[in-house]
């Protein structure tokens, strides 16, 4: 009787400590979560500038309180790690009017990320035989033609020059319309025939000879996959590259569909003031016409990690991959911003639309990266600070902090450099403020950066990682500056 009760007794224990067991987390889950919820705390508290200056005490900041001088309403993050997505947040508010709040659900518009989503929709045409790489693209255009002049006769355009950004085609960006404005077609973005708001895409410089950035080459692109598929540019690149992805929260559909409004954030200017309609429409989709999440785009991001990797050939296959990650003329890839770093790539793209500045950066090998999207003109500064504090969070080769000494500034010396300035063909402004100096350029999203003075004509920037040099005449006057960012150098000249 007693070893019957025992046994009872040991049964009814043992059923007690299998329900906790199926009940109760793993103590390694649990300890896995909340090492994954210190590290993201690490993350949201260890913003800081990319370069400081060497003394200058609190670098590290909390995103919040960035966020709030920044006057971005909204950021939304997909941390790659171990190629896989570790960990997506978002936050603060999608519209600051009405206080609707963010989550990772939250749509926003990716801009010139949509360039490497269209390179790999015209790579899949390539390796389907539908498209060509090189040889003339006028061969492949059937509606319209790349007109003709002394640089194409001398060199055609190729599909290759047109991704790469080295076709000598002008047209660096799009504004974009205001919801309830007639959009152009794409035949007459491409001619700049009204109601176009864009000039005509024309070819300005010898093909294959200077890498020069084009929105407009890739409304050629946008026009040779339409052509090459049988499909509107839209509903190609869903069925070629969002639904194998399952990117379900993306599309390029413009306007953006009624149905989806309420999904998306709204855009504001740098003041933090919304932009009326909730931003602009962009029917030169191929070049910046994607509504996604960061979700969405560490799809992309993964997809490409394993296709370099040869893990992967749902949309390209490794040798196209390792083309597409080839770097041409400048920094840039087919698609993709690209730089090598030994033992592994970046591969990267920016996004800058009225309202809202994005970012991709992925890392081959290591299975690493990250998607920043953000609902502010003023973006582009906090996505830097982000990025730096991810990288020596998760260990990055790049993004690093670098302290820098800066000389005190002369308000007299400061006027005599302000000005107006030409840099690679748009207007750049250096503006004196007492002591204080400041550059600003459309080129990087209009936002005014504080120059550090290094010596008389020697300057830093602490907002992102550039120097300007600025360069005198014989008589000692200012005739323009060299911008230094990274191994590159661009010269400016004066105007005014």
């Amino acid at each position: 009787m007693k070893h019957s009760r025992w046994l009872c007794c040991a049964a009814l224990a043992l059923s007690s400590l299998c329900a906790q067991a199926q009940t109760a987390p793993a103590p390694t889950a649990a300890a896995a979560a909340a090492a994954l919820q210190a590290r993201i705390a690490r993350v949201e508290q260890g913003l800081s500038t990319r370069i400081v200056v060497k003394g200058a005490p609190g670098r590290r900041r909390g995103l919040s309180e960035r966020m709030a001088f920044h006057r971005v309403p909204s950021v939304s993050i997909a941390l790659v790690n171990e190629g896989r997505v570790e960990w997506a947040r978002a936050y603060g508010v999608a519209d600051a009017v009405s206080g609707r709040p963010v989550d990772t659900d939250t749509l926003f518009q990716a801009a010139s990320i949509s360039k490497s989503l269209s390179a790999i929709g015209a790579l899949r045409l390539v390796e389907r035989g539908r498209l060509a790489l090189d040889g003339d693209a006028n061969r492949q255009l059937a509606s319209w033609q790349i007109p003709q002049n002394s640089y194409t006769r001398a060199h055609a355009v190729s599909l290759r020059m047109l991704l790469n950004h080295s076709a000598g085609t002008n047209v660096h960006g799009y504004d974009g319309y205001a919801p309830g404005q007639t959009l152009p077609s794409l035949l007459q973005v491409l001619e700049g025939a009204a109601p176009a708001n864009s000039a005509p895409v024309r070819v300005e410089l010898a093909p294959a000879s200077v890498w020069r950035y084009s929105g407009g080459g890739y409304s050629i692109v946008q026009l040779m996959m339409s052509e090459a598929s049988g499909q509107p540019f839209e509903r190609y690149m869903r069925e070629a590259v969002l639904d194998p992805l399952e990117m379900r929260r993306s599309t390029f559909a413009a306007p953006l569909p009624e149905a989806w409004r309420d999904r998306a954030a709204s855009a504001h200017d740098g003041s933090g003031k919304g932009i009326a309609g909730g931003g602009h429409v962009y029917p030169e989709s191929a070049a910046a016409g994607l509504w996604t999440t960061p979700s969405d785009l560490a799809r992309v991001l993964i997809e490409v990690q394993r296709a370099e990797a040869g893990q992967s050939a749902r949309l390209l296959s490794r040798d196209m991959a390792a083309t597409m990650l080839t770097r041409g003329l400048g920094e840039y890839g087919l698609g993709f911003f690209v730089e090598n770093l030994g033992d592994r790539s970046s591969f990267s793209h920016s996004g800058g639309s009225a309202g809202f500045r994005a970012q991709l950066y992925g890392y081959t090998r290591s299975g690493q990266g990250v998607v920043v999207m953000t609902n502010s003109d003023n973006g582009a500064a906090l996505i830097e600070e982000i990025l730096c504090s991810i990288a020596a969070e998760y260990g990055w080769p790049e993004f690093r902090v670098i302290e820098k000494a800066a000389i005190a500034g002369d308000a007299e010396a400061n006027r005599a450099l302000a000005g107006g300035y030409r840099l690679l063909d748009l207007p750049a402004q250096v503006i004196a403020d007492g002591e204080r100096l400041y550059f600003q350029s459309e080129l990087f999203g209009a936002q005014r950066m504080e120059l550090y003075a290094e010596g008389k004509d020697s300057f830093f920037m602490t907002a992102q990682d550039m120097s300007l040099r600025f360069q005198r005449n014989h008589d000692g006057a200012v005739a323009g500056f060299e911008l230094l960012r990274g191994a590159n150098t661009y010269a400016a000249t004066r105007t005014r």
